[in-house]
């Protein structure tokens, strides 16, 4: 038995469970993170304040926060895409012969699928980086990459947008974030007829309607949130820049955020400073002399030679 027939055959044995747990990790907590994720990045159109509020309750878990990236996205996103792939690859699509509206939504949810893993791959990678160690940041940030700096969120976001060809990034985002909604909202529809929700044609052709307005309203919040990234300009920028900086010191005073300047974007740049490029301040103290002027009246006393003052002095000569 090959090694295909094997892998094939293990799947096969458990494919009930392994397709319930791949539509199920689609929703939760994929699904419903990428949800808030949207939402939260749309409410920078309210303003920087807003957008910087919602982050710091986010990276207010401290310690805890890569548990929770790992254990609640990363490796179900691994496990979703990877079982997503090999679905792909054993599966068949009848679309060439049968040109229905199912078929064509099967084909359009496997290529949404690739779309959007190859776009949360370089997003993760565009802003955070993937790993937050020091020697694989001081690699793929000269690169372009790890550009995202928590605590001056709105700016750092804004500004990664433009750090590459003009154009790139935000067509990139619009695609990959379009693409991901479609697959998350058709994906619903799947989920619930691998879980048997739906299975009769007037359930059916009610979960559409419904996943339809999920679908649209969500590429709305997506498409709101792409915009709030892209839109600023150099002054929104700036402004953004000096309200976090604000935000930032009244934060860690009352205990919101964590004084941690690597999430800072000043902070980063003054540590990625070579050091003979640092500068020292240099006080130089001048000493000026400043010899008395002369006061009307008197004569400023002079050397003189004895001849001199002889040939002056009042006194007779002694006899």
């Amino acid at each position: 038995m090959s090694e295909l027939t094997r892998s094939q055959a293990i799947f096969v044995r458990h494919e009930f469970a392994i397709r319930r747990l791949h539509s199920l990790l689609g929703i939760v907590p994929l699904g419903l993170y990428m949800c808030i994720h949207l939402t939260t990045n749309a409410s920078l159109l309210n303003g920087p304040e807003t957008f910087q509020r919602a982050v710091y309750y986010i990276h207010s878990l401290g310690a805890a926060l890569p548990l929770v990236e790992w254990g609640g996205i990363f490796l179900p996103l691994l496990f979703h895409a990877i079982l997503g792939v090999w679905i792909i690859r054993t599966g068949r699509s009848n679309l060439g012969h049968y040109k229905f509206t199912g078929n064509k939504r099967y084909v359009w949810q496997r290529w949404t699928g690739l779309i959007a893993f190859v776009f949360l791959t370089f997003h993760v990678l565009h802003l955070h980086g993937w790993f937050h160690a020091s020697p694989w940041l001081a690699i793929v940030k000269p690169l372009g990459f790890a550009n995202f700096y928590p605590y001056n969120a709105a700016s750092s976001l804004a500004m990664s947008m433009d750090r590459f060809i003009w154009g790139f990034w935000p067509a990139f985002y619009l695609i990959g974030v379009l693409a991901t909604v479609y697959h998350l909202a058709n994906g619903l529809w799947t989920a619930g007829i691998t879980w048997g929700l739906w299975v009769t044609p007037t359930a059916q052709e009610r979960a559409t309607k419904v996943c339809t307005v999920f679908g649209v309203v969500l590429a709305l919040i997506g498409t709101a949130a792409w915009w709030a990234a892209v839109s600023p300009g150099p002054e929104e920028i700036a402004q953004a820049r000096q309200i976090e900086d604000e935000m930032y010191d009244a934060a860690v005073q009352t205990g919101l955020a964590y004084d941690m300047p690597e999430k800072r974007y000043e902070g980063e740049a003054e540590r990625t400073l070579e050091p003979e490029l640092i500068v020292e301040e240099v006080v130089i103290e001048v000493i000026e002399t400043v010899e008395p002027s002369e006061t009307p009246g008197e004569e400023t006393p002079s050397e003189k030679t004895p001849s001199e003052e002889s040939a002056t002095d009042p006194t007779p000569a002694a006899e």
